[in-house]
């Protein structure tokens, strides 16, 4: 391990998820022993949902208020050659599924940088991962590793008789509430912004959508929707460009 090189990690944060990203950074720490430069490229919805993300891994947002469905790809891609520049980095990491970065790691590479991609398995072409010097796809997981609450420490017992008299019994729990349907959950684990609240744009989920086989080429995301209104609400009501999750 050579902690002595300068390494730059890249995150397309609309594309991979919460859980994706964390593993990204362990894996790269792991690999390469420090990361100079945290960067993840989003929306401001995304910025908003990823917040707590992004505080504990030291992630600096860089958020795009630009609409497009490219334009957090051409803000990473600026980004990444000012930097190479600037900082002039021995790794460049890209963390994204999307094949359009081929061009911005073959000119790194000529800058004299070695970049390696990271994707979120199952959403990644085979087609955009040789062009990298190394690739390897994360799976993605239905919580990150920070936002998992760790279990509560068991209380320990007394052995000895309680001399007061006995409390009547708790009343039983609630039952739990029922499964969400499988057409929602696959929505949710492509869009896993929208389970923590926060407002997605209808032009990337879209996009996403039709990348995990949910949507047809097509096919508007609205009728997608529409079909689960007690799930999801699209604003504003008359032209909607937005969608949020219920929640329960």
């Amino acid at each position: 391990m050579n902690s002595q090189k300068r390494v730059m990690l890249l995150i397309d944060a609309d594309n991979v998820s919460a859980a994706v990203m964390e593993q990204a950074i362990a894996k790269v720490m792991a690999d390469h022993g420090a990361i100079h430069v945290r960067r993840a490229y989003c929306t401001a919805e995304s910025a908003v949902t990823h917040q707590k993300l992004f505080k504990s891994c030291s992630i600096r947002p860089i958020v795009n208020l630009s609409s497009g469905k490219n334009a957090n790809d051409i803000a990473l891609a600026v980004d990444a050659m000012d930097l190479a520049v600037a900082e002039r980095p021995d790794v460049v990491v890209i963390v994204s599924s999307d094949s359009d970065f081929a061009p911005l790691v073959i000119r790194l590479r000529e800058k004299g940088c070695r970049v390696e991609g990271i994707g979120q398995l199952g959403k990644t072409g085979d087609d955009s991962k040789p062009v990298y010097d190394d690739f390897v796809d994360l799976l993605h997981q239905k919580k990150p590793v920070a936002e998992r609450v760790a279990a509560p420490r068991k209380r320990a017992v007394s052995t000895r008789r309680a001399s007061a008299p006995s409390t009547p019994p708790a009343p039983p729990p609630p039952p739990p509430a029922p499964a969400l349907p499988d057409d929602v959950l696959r929505i949710l684990d492509a869009l896993p912004e929208l389970r923590g609240g926060g407002k997605l744009e209808l032009g990337i989920a879209a996009e996403r959508l039709r990348g995990e086989g949910l949507l047809a080429k097509n096919a508007p995301s609205t009728k997608l929707f529409k079909k689960h209104l007690d799930f999801f609400v699209l604003t504003p009501e008359r032209q909607p460009n937005k969608v949020q999750y219920r929640g329960r």
